[in-house]
C-alpha cells in the first residue's frame, strides 16, 4: 500500500467531506442529537456542528492534519464553546465527546474500498481523536470552574452577616471553619463593619460542630482583623463540650470576650454600646 502525502490526504478528505457536505452535516447532527436524548434541540446541535464542520473543512485546506496546529485554531475555539455549553447543561464527558467522535461513523458510509479512502479515513480518525481529547480537556476545565464558582457561592450563602442593632452586627457560623471560609467570613464582616458603621461584632459558633486548634486560630485572626478596623468582637455559642475541648487543647482566647449564647453576647454588646437594661427587662429576656 502506497503512502499518500499529507497534502493529498487533506485534499482527499476535503473531497469526501464536501461531496455530501450538507447531508453529512445533517446526519452528524441527527446522530449527536439522539445521543443527547433531546436535552439540546436539533436546531441548536445542527448550528453548532455546521459551524465546526465548515471550520474543519477550511482547516484541512491548509494541508495540515495536526489538530493542535494554528490551522485548527477556529475549530478548537468552537469546540471550547460547545464544551462550555455542555458542561453548563450538566452533560457527562462521554456525552460531550460523542459530538466529535460520531463524525467517524458518519464518514464511514461515504468510503469506498480504495486504498486512498482508507488511508484518508485513518488519518482523519487520528485528527478527530486529537480534537476529541481537546474537547474533553476543555470540558473538564469548564466543570472545574463551575464547581469552584458554585463552592464560592455556597460559602457566601453559608456565611451571612446580619445587623442585630444599631452599631452591632452578627456573624452566625454553621459547619466547618477552614482557611478558605475564614477569609470569606473576614472579608464579609469587615465590609459589613464599614457599610453599617458598626463598632461591635458578634461571631456565633453555635452551629460549628467542633473547635480545634486550627478553628480557634481562624477565629482569632478574624477578631484581630476586626480590631484593626476599630471594632470589638464577642464570640458566642461556647457550649460545654466546646469549652472542655478548648481547655484540653490549651487554646488561649486572651482578652476576647466569649459567651455561652447569642442572647448573652448581644446583651454584652449592647451594654458596651451604652444601652442599659432594667432588671425587669433582663428577667423577661431570659
Amino acid at each position: 500500500m502506497c503512502a499518500v502525502p499529507g497534502e493529498n490526504v487533506s485534499s482527499h478528505l476535503i473531497a469526501l467531506l464536501s461531496v455530501r457536505g450538507e447531508d453529512l452535516g445533517a446526519e452528524w447532527a441527527d446522530k449527536v442529537t439522539g445521543s443527547l436524548r433531546g436535552r439540546v434541540s436539533r436546531a441548536e446541535v445542527h448550528r453548532e456542528l455546521q459551524e465546526i464542520y465548515t471550520a474543519l473543512v477550511s482547516a484541512l485546506g491548509s494541508g495540515s492534519l495536526d489538530g493542535n496546529s494554528e490551522a485548527f485554531a477556529e475549530v478548537r475555539a468552537l469546540l471550547s464553546e460547545m464544551s462550555r455549553n455542555r458542561a453548563q447543561l450538566g452533560f457527562s464527558p462521554s456525552e460531550t465527546a460523542v459530538s466529535v467522535f460520531s463524525l467517524k461513523e458518519v464518514l464511514e458510509a461515504t468510503l469506498s474500498a480504495e486504498d486512498s479512502d482508507l488511508q484518508a479515513y485513518l488519518k482523519f480518525s487520528r485528527l478527530l481523536d486529537t480534537l476529541g481529547l481537546f474537547l474533553v480537556e476543555a470540558y473538564t476545565r469548564t466543570r472545574e470552574e463551575l464547581i469552584s464558582a458554585q463552592a464560592e457561592q455556597l460559602m457566601e450563602l453559608s456565611t451571612p452577616v446580619v445587623k442585630l442593632w444599631d452599631g452591632i452586627i452578627g456573624v452566625p457560623l454553621v459547619g466547618t471553619l477552614d482557611s478558605a471560609r475564614t477569609m470569606v467570613v473576614m472579608e464579609k464582616m469587615l465590609q459589613a463593619l464599614i457599610d453599617t458603621g458598626s463598632e461591635q461584632a458578634i461571631i456565633d459558633i453555635t452551629g460549628v460542630p467542633a473547635v480545634d486548634t486550627e478553628v480557634a486560630q481562624h477565629l482569632l485572626k478574624t477578631v484581630v482583623a476586626a480590631r484593626l478596623m476599630g471594632a470589638e468582637c464577642t464570640i458566642s455559642g461556647i457550649r460545654p463540650q466546646i469549652a472542655q475541648t478548648i481547655v484540653a487543647l490549651g487554646i488561649e482566647f486572651g482578652d476576647i470576650v466569649t459567651k455561652a449564647t447569642l442572647a448573652d453576647a448581644l446583651r454584652h454588646a449592647l451594654s458596651r454600646s451604652g444601652v442599659s437594661f432594667s432588671r425587669t427587662a433582663q428577667a423577661g429576656s431570659r
